[in-house]
């Protein structure tokens, strides 16, 4: 048996006991419900009445009798989001598998689920976050009628998987099973679509040329095949036990998927309380299974924004974990993956070289993963998800996954790792905590030396870049970004433009407490400043020409200005009232009370 590497039992036994409070408040909570059957027993004749009005005469008999478990269907479909909308036929799907056991499912209610892809550089972008903690309520809503025994959640895209973990949490005595789509089909490569959004950004590409290219890259129904907040949030699905082994990249529409959907179903039911296998989400959901979260992040150099994510999904099961933690987890955590923005590959080629199955094998063997952890999947702990599966004879089963690299292009060996640590780096200093993602970035640019160029909005810095304005050396500080002030939308649009000025040959660096793409790559870029500006944060002091020094290698960020200069300026706020329209109005009660970037940005507790 492999030994568990110092540093993840070390981090490991400090989140155990930092949790140790308001963990025990929460398990005394779940506590207090599980184990026992759904409480349909508790309702009025007319409470059922209206809960099975529209059911099948057969189900109503078996809603009534009251013997089997009867599943809440929770999902995030819609047509705009092609990740979510082969959603459509899954209801159909879980309940046809739910009577074939003699059991029920119901749709239980549906979330909101915006795109960051539609919304980014618009009004609405300004939404996004909130909308994962919209999305938990929305999520204890649907399970709030006490109909049911335990749920599915359907939901891919960026805030809706961990708002629906989170609202699952917050029902935490009944088992949760999560159920993907998908990614779609490789369509144009990530590289060919970012050098054209370079060319666009430079004015060598037209708008129609740009247009075609993007449609070329998302074309069809699942995730966008970049490895972005989407698809990281299969990846931690998978590596936190709340998949099916293997369920994560199987392509929609395809007979494997349709029989992974059925199966996660009936799963789900054996899991209740009805059954010999009853595992609640809030048990399952520990503090070793947290950790395996931030393990599986680092090694895959997924998307930053689960340095906010897993906070609050960790805080909805009485956990604390902060920046500290993933930080010293990936000075151990080896990079194992080279999918774009991190290399060339996409999430398809991934999953064929050997994907997730591998990419856990490598870990659990080298000690740096907990096996030893509840899954949806039964006994064997994380060991059952190095398993694949596959149709045997259309029927579905599971195998060894591959032992070896089928591609070392993309998925590299622990001995042997593209980097010897995760691609993640607390930064701090006289500007406040922050979150860098090293992965992609050149050894050339981890460190930058250079006078700031202060910007309120991405739109101001696209400006001064059309009008010539930027090339030289400098540091953007994009201010009033975070999530009190403006809800702290991606700043996607200063990618390729940042982009473009590193090819140029600039030392180019971005600081901001708003956040970029899950899918931020070549250009360092120290986001999530804490304090945020409009908290009077320090990053509010820096001034038009202050050097900046970003150290991504010691987690140095500095304004290199003398301290009685710095002590002695003060804080002007900006005219927020801009943010007030579109629906943003709708969200200032989140604005006024959301917590701080490190501790999740949540506003929904």
């Amino acid at each position: 048996m492999t030994k568990p590497n110092v540093t993840v039992s070390k981090v490991t036994e400090r989140v155990i006991k930092r949790s140790q409070s308001s963990r025990d408040a929460y398990l005394q909570s779940v506590e207090k419900l599980s184990g026992k059957r759904a409480q349909r027993g508790n309702l009025s004749c007319t409470n059922i009445a209206h809960a099975v009005a529209t059911a099948t005469p057969n189900d109503k008999l078996v809603l009534h009798a009251e013997d089997q478990p009867n599943l809440a269907i929770v999902s995030s479909y819609n047509e705009m989001l092609s990740a979510h909308q082969p959603f459509v036929t899954y209801p159909d799907i879980i309940k046809r598998a739910a009577q074939k056991v003699g059991a029920t499912a119901q749709f239980a209610g549906g979330t909101p689920a915006m795109c960051d892809g539609v919304t980014q550089g618009q009004p609405g972008m300004e939404l996004s976050l909130f909308s994962r903690d919209v999305i938990a309520m929305s999520t204890a809503i649907a399970l709030s009628h006490n109909m049911f025994d335990a749920g599915v959640f359907l939901g891919v895209c960026d805030k809706i998987v961990p708002g629906l973990l989170m609202g699952a949490l917050s029902f935490g005595h009944l088992p949760a099973v999560f159920i993907p789509a998908g990614p779609m089909t490789t369509g144009l490569s990530n590289k060919d679509k970012a050098r054209t959004r370079q060319r666009f950004a430079e004015g060598k590409a037209t708008r129609q040329e740009l247009l075609e290219s993007e449609s070329q890259s998302y074309h069809g129904p699942g995730t966008c095949t970049f490895y972005g907040t989407a698809n990281s949030n299969q990846m931690l699905m998978e590596i936190m036990g709340l998949h099916l082994p293997g369920a994560a990249f199987i392509n929609p529409g395809t007979p494997m998927r349709e029989q992974l959907t059925a199966a996660a179903a009936t799963r789900a039911l054996q899991l209740t309380s009805r059954g010999n296998e009853f595992t609640p989400v809030g048990k399952m959901v520990d503090e070793k299974t947290i950790v395996n979260g931030i393990i599986g992040l680092l090694a895959t150099a997924g998307s930053t924004n689960h340095t906010l994510h897993l906070v609050a999904i960790a805080k909805a099961a009485g956990i604390v974990i902060d920046w500290n933690d993933f930080d010293e987890l990936s000075h151990v955590i080896p990079s194992l993956t080279h999918i774009y923005p991190s290399g060339q590959a996409d999430v398809n080629q991934f999953h064929a070289a050997g994907g997730l199955a591998l990419v856990i094998r490598e870990l659990l063997d080298a000690g740096l993963l907990h096996n030893d952890v509840t899954t949806v999947a039964g006994d064997g702990g994380l060991r059952r998800y190095t398993d694949e599966p596959w149709l045997n004879a259309d029927k579905l089963e599971w195998r060894p996954g591959p032992e070896k690299s089928l591609d070392e292009t993309i998925i590299a060996t622990v001995d042997k790792p593209f980097m010897a640590d995760g691609g993640l780096r607390l930064m701090h200093g006289n500007l406040g905590r922050a979150v860098v993602k090293t992965a992609a970035v050149k050894e050339k640019h981890r460190i930058i030396k250079a006078p700031a160029e202060i910007f309120h909005s991405q739109l101001a810095l696209k400006e001064a870049f059309e009008k010539d304005e930027l090339n030289r050396d400098f540091v953007a500080i994009i201010k009033y970004q975070g999530p009190r002030a403006n809800g702290m939308p991606e700043l996607h649009q200063l990618t390729p433009i940042l982009g473009v000025l590193l090819d140029r040959g600039y030392q180019v660096g971005l600081v901001t407490d708003g956040r970029m793409s899950g899918a931020s790559g070549k250009v360092p870029a120290a986001i999530h400043v804490s304090p945020e500006c409009l908290l009077d944060g320090p990053l509010d002091k820096v001034k038009q020409g202050d050097i900046i020094e970003m150290n991504t290698l010691t987690g140095e960020l500095n304004a290199l200005v003398d301290d009685a200069d710095w002590d002695a300026r003060t804080h002007e706020h900006p005219d927020l009232s801009e943010h007030n329209d579109t629906g943003r109005t709708l969200f200032a009660g989140m604005r006024a009370h959301v917590s701080t970037a490190e501790t999740g940005a949540i506003s929904a507790f």
